[in-house]
This record gives structure tokens, sequence and C-alpha cells, in this order.
């Protein structure tokens, strides 16, 4: 079974990780079954978040109720804009986790890289943290190249979690091989890209060239779960063939498009921005029909009634000119329609 250690944090663990915010859409029962299951083949890393709703408090009761918390490494994170939100935030978490320490607390996509002495006093309270064991780890995340960069030559972090799949740019590449350098752990997520990669295959033989890198696959479907499980006992070869795929993959869905990740939320007049953003990539990536109901056409053309009010271009970590997104997935949208 293929591990991988963490950096200096020096957790060495299964190569699938498991990204619990989908589990925040699905019954318990459900979710209980999935993170056994996890367990049962391996996986013993869980990456969840205060921000994910009741992922806490699913992964929490599932865990204690099998009692295996001396087992598995658990990940969370805050979103915490001042000290008071920090110790809130922590309090909760480890309640609904039903744990008493966290192996890694992390930093969630900061617009700035916390540090000692900047006047948030967010650093130090997660270094006290640490003083009190409630925090094994310090790390953060992140979806900007500058502030990832920040993070690893501040030498304050022993992980960093950033988006990384075969759909990565030469930019993003560095940074991983910069974390290697600096013996600091890299955590990949949207690893599938927020559903835009459909093969599993080949974004697992992608990730595993990084003997480093550490994939935290978000499954809320118990065949989704067990297609990594199934890479992971018959690792696919990065052949040629594979190659080809990626390099096909990588044209098409190059330049500027949503990666789901939902920041830009909520929308003031209830768009469902991280969904209706790349409606032209998903109607063309699985079962047309899937995307032409009557529900999702609703959500399109909530569109039209968009305040341009700039407050998800601003959110957007990628730099994206979100409102004018929109507009082309829904000028796309109405043209695939028009076709039934």
């Amino acid at each position: 079974m293929t591990k991988v250690r963490l950096g200096k944090t020096e957790i060495i663990t299964n190569k699938n990780g498991f990204g619990a915010l989908p589990i925040q859409r699905i019954p318990y029962e459900e979710a209980e079954a999935l993170i056994y299951e996890a367990y049962d083949n391996g996986m013993t890393f869980y990456d969840t978040a205060r921000f994910y709703t009741d992922s806490e408090e699913k992964l929490g009761r599932a865990i204690a109720k099998r009692g295996i918390r001396d087992k598995v490494y658990i990940a969370s994170k805050t979103m915490c804009n001042t000290t008071e939100e920090f110790w809130s935030q922590l309090a909760q978490s480890l309640s609904d986790l039903q744990t008493d320490y966290l192996d890694l607390y992390q930093f969630h996509n900061p617009a700035f890289c916390p540090k000692p002495g900047d006047g948030t006093g967010l650093y130090e309270a997660m270094l006290e943290a640490k003083a009190q064991g409630k925090v094994r780890h310090i790390g953060i995340t992140n979806h900007r190249l500058a502030v990832a960069h920040e993070a690893i030559d501040s030498g304050l972090y022993e992980t960093l979690q950033f988006p990384f799949c075969y759909l990565a740019s030469e930019q993003d590449a560095a940074l991983v091989e910069k974390c290697k350098q600096a013996d600091m752990g890299f955590i990949a997520m949207k690893a599938m890209s927020g559903g835009l990669i459909t093969r599993a295959d080949a974004a697992y033989a992608f990730c595993a060239q990084y003997d480093h890198v550490l994939p935290i696959w978000g499954v809320q479907k118990m065949e989704e779960l067990q297609e990594f499980i199934a890479c992971e006992k018959n690792p696919p070869a990065m052949d040629d063939e594979m190659r080809g795929f990626i390099l096909k993959e990588r044209e098409e869905l190059s330049g500027e498009f949503c990666r789901g990740c939902g920041y830009c939320m909520p929308c003031p007049v209830g768009i469902k921005i991280n969904d209706c953003a790349r409606m032209s990539l998903m109607i063309r990536r699985a079962p047309t029909s899937v995307y032409m109901d009557e529900a999702h056409q609703a959500d399109m053309e909530l569109i039209d009634e968009c305040l341009h009010c700039g407050q998800c271009r601003e959110k957007c970590p990628y730099g994206l000119d979100t409102p004018a997104l929109l507009e082309k997935n829904l000028a796309d949208y109405r043209e695939q329609v028009a076709l039934l």
C-alpha cells in the first residue's frame, strides 16, 4: 500500500486521503458507510472544515462510534478573522469531531499569510492552541499562488493545501516542488478539479508521480470511493495512452474556467454561481440530459437577475470575471436547450 510522508509533520499516511466536504450533502448513514469503507481499505487521513456545515459532526460521530480516533489523522480548518473566532471555531470543531485534539489545523484560504506580529493575533493563537495540545501541526490552505509562496517562504507552516491535478499549470507544479525542497507537506485539493475530471485512474496516476503529494478525494458516493481504492490496489500506469488522454484534457479545459470552489458564494440574488459558471463544461462532460431538467433551467435563468455588484469577482481566488463567465454560460446553455 503506497504511503506518503507529510513533510516535517512526520505524518505517514495512505496515498489516498479522504476529503470530507461532500459528506455534508448526504445523510449520516451514507456518510458513515463511506468513512468505514475508506478506513477498512487503509485510508487514514480525513480532511474537513468548520465551513463544511455538518461534515465535522458526521466524521466525528463515525470515528467515535468505531473507536478508531487513535488510528486516523483528522485535519480541519478555520476561516477565522479574529482571535475570538479562532477559539470559538476550534472549540466547536473539537466538540463536533468528538476529540480533544486535531492532528492538523489549517487557516482556511486566508487572503493573506498569517504571521507573528502581523496585528491579527491569529498565528499567535494557533501557537497557543498547539502549546495547549489542541493542535498538533499547523497548516494553511489557499488558492492564490502569491499567498502559497509566502507561506512556504515564511517557514511557519508544516503543510500547504493547494489545488493540484493534471490540469495544473507549470507554476503550480513549481509550487509543489518548492514544498518538497522545504520539507513541507503538500495536500492536493481539487484533485478532480471540482468534478470536471471524470477519470479517477488518470487523476490518481498523475498524483502518484509526486511521492510527497497527498491527494484528498472528495467523494459522496460509494462507487466514487471504490474507484480510488481500486487505483491503489492496482495502480494505473502513466503510459502513452494515459499521457495522450491527459494532454487532450488539458487542451479541452485550457483557459479560464470555474473550478467550483464556492468561495464566491452566497450570491445576493441566489444564483448558484459555482454550478452555473461552469455549466458549458459540465453539459459536455456528462449526459446532457442531467443538466437540462426544469430545476437546472430555472437555476440558469436566474443569471438574468444578476445585480453586477461584483462581489463574486472580488472573491474569486482565480481572478475570474465571474459575471461575464455567467453570461457566457447562460447564452451557451440556452442554445443547448433550444436543441432539445
